[in-house]
């Protein structure tokens, strides 16, 4: 049998068509749609993300030196306060609530307000560190100073 070209599976075949692949939608020039990165990558995380991270650890390094006080102590990140009943001309950058009956003592810390109030990243982290001091302190009825020795200083602590 002889086969013919331009008939089907010969070597003069036409082959089938390539399926375009999809384009990321890049209309208008507004970017590229979808992740930028990996999830696994500190770009990837939102600043809320980081900004939990930076109370996360404030916590542990207090935590070192202060694990049975702050063993019932629930810490908490909220982007804004409320400010139902603030009679103040300033808006906090963070509370302390202490513990009643079956709730635990919390400290919460104002995502915003820090953020806000913050001039530079490792600005960032040293007042969230005094921030979360300040209200541990006030909770176990301490000086910042008696519950992280370098509290206040501006640069990075251990």
């Amino acid at each position: 049998m002889v086969r013919r070209p331009g008939r089907r599976g010969g070597p003069g075949a036409p082959t089938p068509p390539v399926p375009a692949r999809p384009r990321p939608r890049n209309r208008r020039g507004r970017g590229i749609r979808g992740e930028v990165a990996p999830h696994e990558v500190p770009l990837s995380r939102s600043r809320a993300e980081r900004f939990d991270e930076l109370v996360l650890d404030a916590v542990e390094a207090l935590e070192r030196r202060w694990r049975d006080q702050l063993e019932r102590v629930e810490f908490a990140v909220e982007d804004v306060p409320s400010l139902e009943g603030w009679d103040r001309d300033w808006v906090p950058l963070s509370r302390a609530f202490p513990a009643e009956g079956a709730l635990p003592a919390r400290v919460v810390v104002y995502r915003r307000p820090v953020e806000s109030r913050a001039t530079s990243p490792r600005d960032q982290r040293s007042l969230v560190r005094d921030v979360v001091t300040e209200e541990v302190a006030e909770l176990l009825g301490l000086e910042p100073d008696e519950i992280d020795p370098g509290y206040g200083d501006a640069g990075p602590r251990d």
